[in-house]
C-alpha cells in the first residue's frame, strides 16, 4: 500500500507516518488534528480516493492519499459504505501507528462524504454508527472536508 504527498511524491505507509510525526515533532507546541477521508468517482470503473490530512491547527496542513480502483459500484449505499470501509482501515493503522510511537494522545477523526442533504441523508445514523462504533470521531457534511474536499479533489 502506497500513498503518495502532493509535495514528496510516492511513499508506503511507514514513509508517510514518519513524514507525519516528523511534521508533528517540527512545531511540538501547536494543535494537530488527524483526518481521513474518502470519496469516490463512477465512470467506467469506480475510483476511490482516501485521504490522510495533518491539520496543524490555524497553520496549515499537510495531506497524503491513496487510490484504489475497483468495479463499477452503482449502489450509493454500497459505495458510501466502501468508503467508509477504506476510511476505517487507514484509520486504524494510523491510529496503531501513533500508539506505538508513543503519540497516543493523538485522536483520529473520520470524515464521511454524506450529509443531511441529499440521496445519502438516509445513511447516516448507520455510517456514523459504524465510524463511533470503531472508536472514531465521525463528522459529516459541511465538516467532513477530509472527505467531500481534500479526497475528491483526487477522484477526478
Amino acid at each position: 500500500m502506497y500513498f503518495i504527498s502532493p509535495s514528496k511524491g510516492r511513499m508506503d505507509f511507514k514513509e508517510m507516518m514518519r513524514d507525519i510525526v516528523a511534521y508533528i515533532k517540527g512545531l511540538p507546541t501547536s494543535s494537530y488534528k488527524i483526518i481521513i477521508g474518502s470519496d469516490s468517482q463512477v465512470k467506467s470503473d469506480t475510483s476511490f480516493v482516501t485521504a490522510v490530512i495533518v491539520h496543524r491547527l490555524g497553520k496549515g496542513a499537510r495531506y497524503y492519499y491513496r487510490k484504489k480502483t475497483q468495479r463499477k459500484i452503482k449502489s450509493l449505499r454500497q459505495k458510501i459504505f466502501y468508503e467508509t470501509a477504506l476510511s476505517l482501515e487507514v484509520g486504524g493503522m494510523v491510529h496503531r501507528y501513533f500508539a506505538e510511537s508513543g503519540f497516543d494522545d493523538l485522536s483520529v477523526e473520520i470524515h464521511i462524504d454524506i450529509g443531511a442533504y441529499g440521496e445519502s441523508k438516509d445513511l447516516i445514523r448507520e455510517v456514523v454508527g459504524m465510524v463511533t462504533g470503531s472508536g472514531f470521531r465521525a463528522k459529516i457534511k459541511p465538516e467532513a472536508y477530509g472527505a467531500s474536499s481534500v479526497a475528491d479533489k483526487h477522484t477526478k
